[in-house]
C-alpha cells in the first residue's frame, strides 16, 4: 500500500520537473569566471552572446529581435545566448516575470557579479560596459558590438556577416 502512494509522487515530480525544463530554466552565475567556463566554449558552433537587463529600454527592444532569430536558424551550429546583469534581489520580481511573460526559448542566463572592472575586457577590451552589448564568438574567434539592432534583419546581417568571416 505504501508502494503506490510513493509511486504517484514519483510520477507527479517527473512531469512537475518537464514543465519546468519546458519554461525557461535559468542559470544564475555569480561570478564570471564561472560563467565564462560554461559560455564561452571554443567549438565549431557560433555563439551570439547578448548581454542586456530588463530596466534597460534599448535592450528590451532589441529582444525580440534575438528571439526571432533564434528560431529561424533551424539546424545550423549558432546558438543565441540571452545574458541578463539584472540584480540578483530582482530575479523574481523583474527577470522571472518577464521572460514568462515573452516566452523566451532562447537560453537565459543571469550574471550578478558586480565587480564588472574584473570582467568586462574578457569580454571585449574597448567594452565601456553599456548595454545592450552582443558577443559573437566562433573558436578563437569573436567580434564585439556595444549597440542596439535596429531589426532581426540587422542582427542576422551582423551574424552571417561575422560567419562568412571566419
Amino acid at each position: 500500500m505504501k508502494l503506490m502512494p510513493r509511486t504517484f509522487q514519483m510520477v507527479l515530480l517527473f512531469f512537475i520537473g518537464l514543465q519546468t525544463v519546458n519554461s525557461q530554466v535559468m542559470q544564475v552565475f555569480e561570478k564570471f569566471e564561472d560563467l565564462e567556463k560554461k559560455v564561452f566554449k571554443n567549438n565549431d558552433t557560433t555563439y551570439v552572446i547578448n548581454f542586456w537587463a530588463t530596466w534597460c529600454k534599448p535592450c528590451v527592444k532589441e529582444l525580440p529581435y534575438f528571439e526571432s532569430f533564434n528560431t529561424s536558424i533551424g539546424d545550423q551550429k549558432i546558438k543565441v545566448i540571452l545574458i541578463s546583469l539584472d540584480f540578483k534581489n530582482q530575479i523574481k520580481s523583474h527577470l522571472e516575470p518577464f521572460i514568462k511573460k515573452n516566452k523566451y526559448s532562447s537560453e537565459v542566463i543571469l550574471l550578478t557579479d558586480n565587480k564588472y572592472n574584473t570582467w568586462l575586457d574578457k569580454v571585449d577590451a574597448e567594452w565601456s560596459g553599456s548595454i545592450p552589448a552582443t558577443l559573437l564568438l566562433s573558436g578563437e574567434k569573436k567580434l564585439f558590438a556595444e549597440r542596439e539592432f535596429e531589426s532581426e534583419e540587422d542582427l542576422s546581417k551582423f551574424v552571417h556577416s561575422f560567419i562568412h568571416s571566419l
